[in-house]
């Protein structure tokens, strides 16, 4: 994988292969961060990467400015890699071991971009309570959004919340927001 722009541009990173990764594709960050860069300036936002892996799109936002990254992964071996990275780049990123929904069950940090790259192969139940865990413990700040990284066989748009949604290859992008009161 390689960082696609900002201060370590042209950056690649190897995980270790015994990770159990799916590392988004260099196509699929690089529209995902087009999207982003037109909505927010990098260096004023809060970032929380769930199901963190590799670290990939951590990276990508410390290497456009954002100072303030939050990975959460549970495999130990994960969190030791973003780690090890994050401080050999001099990255802004805080680790947290732990299961995604116990970390959004318990948090009360609120972030401006919280992205999600759950397995593909959850089942919707599970791809169903990031959302709801979200927006029920305002984790989201007021003109934030929670994107969730999926295949493009799962299908969210019913889900509360849902604004739009983008495809890329094998890819999707779900982006939910706090709805506008009337």
């Amino acid at each position: 994988m390689r960082i696609i722009s900002g201060t370590y541009k042209g950056r690649r990173i190897t995980a270790p292969k015994k990770l159990p990764v799916r590392p988004t594709t260099d196509m699929a960050k690089e529209a995902l961060f087009n999207i982003i860069n037109n909505l927010y300036y990098f260096d004023e936002i809060s970032v929380l990467d769930l199901f963190s892996g590799t670290g990939n799109i951590s990276y990508e936002f410390a290497s456009r400015g954002t100072k303030q990254i939050t990975s959460v992964d549970a495999d130990y071996g994960c969190i030791r890699f973003i780690n090890e990275t994050a401080e050999g780049f001099k990255m802004p990123i805080q680790t947290i071991k732990s299961n995604v929904f116990t970390f959004l069950e318990k948090t009360t940090t609120p972030s401006t971009i919280i992205f999600a790259d759950p397995p593909y192969d959850f089942p919707l139940e599970d791809f169903s309570k990031i959302p709801e865990l979200v927006f029920q413990n305002n984790l989201l700040e007021e003109e934030g959004v929670l994107i969730i990284e999926h295949s493009k066989h799962t299908k969210l748009s019913h889900l509360p919340n849902f604004s739009y949604s983008k495809s890329y290859g094998g890819n999707m992008f779900s982006f939910f927001e706090l709805a506008e009161e009337e």
